[in-house]
């Protein structure tokens, strides 16, 4: 009922926004935007958010954000707007014939980019044509998600969710058209230099915020993140540590061996048919998510990771305790050898690997749950994550989760990678770079619980006549411990009041509760509070329980570390409130 509320008001206001109304002949020509244009859309924005329009940025880059709306699960909101709008135009044989007579002029790429702004217009490009969709953006209640695909393609964003890609939704679209883009920025593709080792890395979302190009790291905006339970692969965060390799599925071939008497290689093909295929839930998290509230207090060495390297997918594959039977490992090999190792195919310029290693017991044992994954979210694994097989160790940090797998060897020692002994550990407060002995500490394995507030976003304005504010985060605890409670704070952590907690789909009803032990997915959670009568600023604080009552720590200090890992303090953003301004 709120939204419809929402959207009803902003209609009856736009309605009274003559400089935005379509409601005469089509206009096609909105490369200006005129200050009342601009007033006129900056009103509906506030009355018209996803979250009851309690969200703004305090300046000029909350209008960065771009276009989500047609992107963040609001499909169907956006085609009501727009064919509620259309609904009271021209008829549609009027429309045709303006579609099939208008002369549409050439537009660069570098001019599109250049509209990215409720001032200069906001434009996006889809399938060689220009769109100018400045009045839709104001019109519709997608909050400040709406800005993503400004000054670019809005292909990446409408693959995420299936619902845009429809006739109906294409011709509303076409009643924004303002230009065709140019022939050559159509035809133009990335010049490859055979050089670079990066030159044939797969394309990536635009809505990523990118912490490292080459080797590519990227993690996607926060308030996408708690959108689904499922994380789109598109947007699931990146971590590479080298460059992408270029894998041929018909020649792959897995090679597993190690303790005499366990040798056994694999293509693609009979990975799929001689193992029973299995399918898990597991949400990864990066060792140095959160690094950049660690950086806050002293640098450290590592990406500069925000709250997003973190996301959940639901995986397909061989489970790896079948196969090591397969090549011979009875279940007594934990007698002789303690320790499974990764290799994956991706190299440095001297042919080295990634590599890393899981303790043996949580790779035989029935209950890990270890997978060799060949699928994410229901199709092929995509090239970033792994294809055309990954390790997937739940319940494990990311480093362990081996991409592009190559070989796998039971080992009676750890593997002896750079990333397995001299990176992914934890140290004191005190250790620095001259008195660090990296043999001194055990590799991470597990993570410690975790939580992170993904909306409103640090120097959020929420106005005061909205009464109140919602709050949305995730949560999740490594080993398989599930979370059990979120305590939410408005006042920096005086009082507290506790969240909801969602593990499935909005609208879906929740699955059974995990077994004991193997809640590998996070759970995703929400608040809706009343505004502080007198407050004008607002410290809200998130910490999260699991099922073994361990908590979060308060502050950064304690458990700051040389390499920012296992940074998991309470997580705090401040929202300013701002008064009516009409009240006297």
């Amino acid at each position: 009922m709120l939204k419809i509320k929402m959207y009803t008001s902003a209609m009856l206001l736009l309605r009274r926004c003559h400089s935005l109304t379509r409601f005469g002949p089509l206009n096609t020509q909105r490369h200006q935007v005129t200050p009342a244009v601009v007033s006129c859309a900056v009103r509906l924005w506030s009355s018209s958010s996803e979250d009851g329009g309690s969200y703004q940025r305090a300046h000029g880059p909350r209008w960065r954000h771009g276009l989500a709306g047609l992107l963040a699960g609001t499909g169907a909101v956006l085609a009501y707007g727009l064919h509620h709008h259309k609904a009271e135009q021209q008829d549609s044989s009027t429309v045709q014939t303006i579609k099939k007579t208008s002369a549409f002029p050439i537009i660069s790429q570098e001019e599109v980019t250049t509209h990215r702004s409720l001032e200069h217009g906001i434009w996006v490009t889809f399938k060689g044509g220009v769109y100018d969709i400045t009045e839709f953006v104001a019109m519709h209640p997608g909050g400040d998600k709406i800005l993503l695909a400004a000054g670019g393609a809005l292909e990446p964003f409408w693959a995420l969710y299936a619902v845009h890609n429809q006739e109906h939704v294409l011709e509303m679209l076409s009643e924004y058209k303002v230009g065709e883009l140019s022939a050559e920025d159509v035809k133009k593709q990335r010049a490859i230099k055979t050089s670079d080792p990066y030159s044939t890395e797969p394309e990536r979302h635009p809505a990523l915020h990118i912490n490292n190009l080459k080797p590519f790291n990227a993690e996607p905006p926060p308030e996408l993140l708690s959108d689904s339970f499922i994380t789109p692969s598109a947007i699931f965060f990146k971590r590479n540590h080298l460059p992408v390799p270029q894998v041929d599925a018909a020649s792959y071939q897995l090679h597993i061996e190690g303790l005499p008497g366990g040798v056994l290689t694999l293509s693609l093909e009979e990975l799929k048919t001689r193992f029973p295929k299995h399918t898990i839930t597991a949400t990864l998290q990066c060792a140095g998510n959160r690094r950049s509230e660690m950086n806050k207090v002293k640098q450290v060495k590592g990406l500069n990771w925000g709250i997003a390297a973190i996301s959940n997918a639901t995986w397909g594959g061989a489970r790896l305790r079948d196969v090591l039977l397969a090549a011979g490992y009875s279940p007594d090999v934990a007698q002789r050898a303690f320790h499974v190792q990764f290799e994956g195919l991706d190299k440095d310029v001297t042919g080295t690997t990634y590599g890393a290693s899981i303790p043996l017991n949580k790779a035989v044992n029935e209950e890990g749950d270890v997978l060799l994954a060949y699928e994410m979210n229901g199709q092929d694994i995509p090239p970033d994550h792994g294809y055309p097989v990954r390790a997937v160790v739940p319940g494990t940090v990311g480093a362990r989760n081996v991409k592009w797998l190559g070989k796998i060897i039971v080992s009676a020692e750890e593997s002896s990678s750079h990333w397995q002994q001299n990176d992914y550990k934890g140290f004191a407060p005190g250790t620095d770079w001259d008195t660090v002995d990296f043999k001194s500490a055990p590799a991470i394995q597990e993570l410690p619980i975790q939580s992170a507030i993904t909306v409103p976003t640090d120097g959020a304005v929420v106005d005061r006549s909205s009464e109140e504010v919602t709050v949305k985060g995730y949560a999740w605890s490594g080993g398989g411990r599930e979370v059990v409670r979120v305590d939410v704070s408005l006042d920096g952590g005086k009082t507290w009041q506790v969240a909801q907690m969602r593990s499935s789909e909005k609208g879906q009803a929740p699955g059974p509760s995990p077994p004991p032990g193997r809640a590998w997915a996070w759970k995703l959670w929400e608040v809706t509070a009343p505004l502080p009568a007198e407050a004008q600023e607002l410290e809200i604080v998130c910490k999260a329980v699991d099922n073994s009552y361990n908590m979060q720590p308060d502050t950064v200090p304690p458990i700051w570390n040389l390499r920012g890992v296992l940074s998991n303090a309470w997580h705090r953003v401040k929202v300013e409130i701002r008064e009516d301004d009409n009240e006297e």
